[in-house]
């Protein structure tokens, strides 16, 4: 449990990190994740692709450990 946790630590930590460095560089050399996304978004497929994206993370992340919760 504690392992998990610290590795989700570390990934967005690291996630913060990269954004923070593209955002505060002079040079365009790397695109920050804020430029990625909304490159992405700017057309309607690709919001369609990230909404489904969404709705499968929160379904593997959220919904499928609630078996019980669900039951009558």
């Amino acid at each position: 449990m504690t392992l998990g946790l610290v590795l989700w630590g570390v990934l967005i930590g690291l996630v913060v990190a990269y954004q923070g460095v593209c955002l505060v560089s002079t040079t365009d050399r790397w695109p920050s994740l804020s430029h990625i996304l909304r490159s992405v978004t700017d057309n309607t497929a690709g919001r369609w692709i990230l909404f489904g994206m969404w709705l499968w993370l929160g379904w593997h992340l959220f919904v499928r450990g609630w078996q019980g919760f669900f039951k009558a």
